[in-house]
């Protein structure tokens, strides 16, 4: 089972930028085997796929932050972040790393493993 810890949240104006970031344990070369990535569940509102990425580094969004996040991998530590840039209101959520074996996924009941969550709160 991969544990996966989450940093990085926390409260910005529109328009203002964090990075999150996801450890993940339970398994050497993580990527060798999962892809890791970030889904968010903004109050009253269903869990979203934001964005993933694989062992080729190749990135899948979801067009609502497209242009907007970046998601990187530190194979080495890993890690996966997520640079959030020009943030609005409605990015409002909590943020999950999230990891599923062998190929990313934007579907909520086909993640294998789900970290505790970072709060992203944004401002007007």
């Amino acid at each position: 089972q991969v544990q996966l810890v989450e940093s990085g949240g926390g409260s910005v104006q529109a328009g203002g930028s964090l990075r999150l970031s996801c450890v993940a344990s339970g398994y050497d070369r993580i990527y060798s085997r999962y892809c890791l990535g970030w889904f968010r569940q903004a109050p009253g509102k269903e869990r979203e796929g934001v964005a993933g990425i694989c062992y080729s580094g190749s990135a899948l969004y979801a067009d609502s932050v497209k242009g907007r996040f970046a998601i990187s991998k530190e194979s080495a530590k890993n890690t996966v972040n997520l640079e959030m840039n020009n943030l609005k209101v409605d990015d409002t959520a909590m943020y999950y790393c999230a990891a599923n074996e062998a190929y990313w996924t934007m579907v909520v009941e086909h993640v294998d493993s789900w970290g505790q969550g970072t709060q992203v709160t944004v401002s007007p």
